[in-house]
């Protein structure tokens, strides 16, 4: 890429580095409900079944998702010395960074709060934490691209996926020109096809007066 666009900025965008961040999280609350079940149970004593059940979803999702349910039991998991509760806290201060950089508009914040974070995962004794936060030490410069741009793949990634369910509803194309024609046909928004392809077009004089001479 960087010989056909020599002066092309590499940027990583929120989204991806928000996905390694859930991923990361996921791992240290799987592995610790596997390893320490009893530890787990004990510290989240207080919770009922339900309650236990839906933490998982409350950890993954944005607080203003949350009903009672979710924030009982996020309640009762900060007030514990899990390393899940530990990386949720990681996962948000994350996203805290990019919402500060995004309010201030400045690089110098955006560094200084991604520097901060990457040395506390490193500090974290959370190996997916730390993994990430090499990641994003060895790919620095492209992920405060990213802050700064504030641009994403999602409107890509989304076309994408539109494309995918395309192929396989039709259960492939026989040659990459059909396949070009139905990407531009279910996705170029058209206003003036029918509702149902089967439907019988309306008479050529449809509406219109014919006088004889």
């Amino acid at each position: 890429m960087q010989q056909q666009l020599p002066q092309a900025a590499i940027c990583y965008d929120h989204f991806h580095v928000a996905a390694l961040a859930g991923k990361a999280m996921d791992e240290v609350r799987a592995a610790e409900f596997k390893a320490r079940p009893n530890a787990v149970a004990l510290a989240l004593g207080e919770l009922d079944r339900a309650s236990r059940r839906c933490l998982s979803w409350a950890m993954r999702t944005h607080h203003a998702g949350w009903n009672e349910r979710h924030m009982q039991a996020m309640y009762a998991l900060q007030r514990t010395n899990l390393q899940s509760a530990r990386a949720w806290r990681l996962k948000v201060a994350l996203r805290g960074v990019y919402e500060a950089a995004a309010h201030s508009q400045s690089e110098e914040v955006a560094r200084t709060g991604l520097e901060s974070w990457i040395g506390w995962a490193m500090r974290s004794r959370l190996e997916p934490f730390k993994r990430l936060a090499r990641t994003l030490r060895t790919h620095f410069e492209g992920v405060i691209a990213g802050m700064k741009q504030g641009r994403s793949n999602a409107f890509v990634e989304a076309m994408n996926g539109l494309m995918q369910n395309a192929k396989r509803a039709a259960r492939g194309f026989r040659t990459s020109t059909n396949f070009i024609a139905i990407a531009y046909l279910r996705m170029s928004k058209l206003k003036h096809l029918p509702a149902n392809p089967f439907e019988h077009a309306a008479p050529r004089f449809a509406g219109l007066s014919t006088h004889r001479c």
